[in-house]
């Protein structure tokens, strides 16, 4: 045991893959309490951190076989939690604000009025298959600075790259909804003499927390 517990990462994954039945365990007890952080400050709600640190748990358990050696383990672990609680934030993303914009102001990001009974599906609906139509790169950009409202510098980090790249994802996808939920701003439930739902800020945008 001692053996192994002083292996490296990238060893203690190759016994896993191996057939080692003790090494995964291993690994993610090493690493637990940093990936713990990663989903917890990704998701923002505890039981979700929770559910997807465990989904991300599993598929790394099931998918070692795949990793190249081309990053560090650590990297490659923080990449497959991460999107795991983005997919947490995609199956609530629409109980948020949900950029419908004309450019890339503030003033180009609505709420739909959770409290609006009046066909509040339908435009759950539309907002989730907007969201879902937009190429996986730019929703994931948009879920994290609109709706979560991390800061383009954090979701860059998250995301493992430039905080330019997310500032242009973020903007190709905001001009996508906005051409696809269009019929929304010029809704009667938009509450105001404009059509246009009442607007406000993205979520503590840059000072989430």
């Amino acid at each position: 045991m001692e053996q192994v517990g002083a292996a490296s990462d990238a060893e203690l994954l190759s016994l896993h893959v191996g057939g080692d039945p003790r090494a995964f365990s291993l690994l993610v007890e090493r690493h637990r309490d940093r990936l713990w952080a990663v989903s917890l400050r990704t998701t923002g709600d505890p039981d979700d951190a929770a559910d997807a640190l465990q989904e991300a748990l599993i598929s790394a358990f099931q998918r070692a076989s795949q990793f190249r050696g081309e990053s560090a383990v650590t990297t490659w672990l923080h990449r497959i939690v991460v999107n795991a609680s983005l997919d947490r934030l995609r199956r609530r993303a629409v109980r948020y604000t949900v950029p419908l914009p004309d450019d890339d102001t503030k003033a180009g990001r609505a709420l739909i009025d959770p409290t609006d009974r009046l066909g509040q599906r339908e435009d759950q609906i539309a907002i989730a298959s907007a969201l879902a139509a937009l190429p996986a790169d730019q929703r994931d950009a948009i879920l994290l600075v609109d709706v979560e409202g991390w800061s383009v510098e954090e979701a860059a980090a998250m995301l493992d790259c430039p905080p330019g790249t997310i500032k242009s994802r973020c903007s190709r996808g905001r001009a996508k909804l906005a051409v696809a939920l269009a019929h929304l701003r010029n809704s009667p439930r938009a509450g105001n003499q404009d059509g246009v739902p009442p607007v406000i800020p993205p979520r503590g945008e840059g000072t989430r927390g």
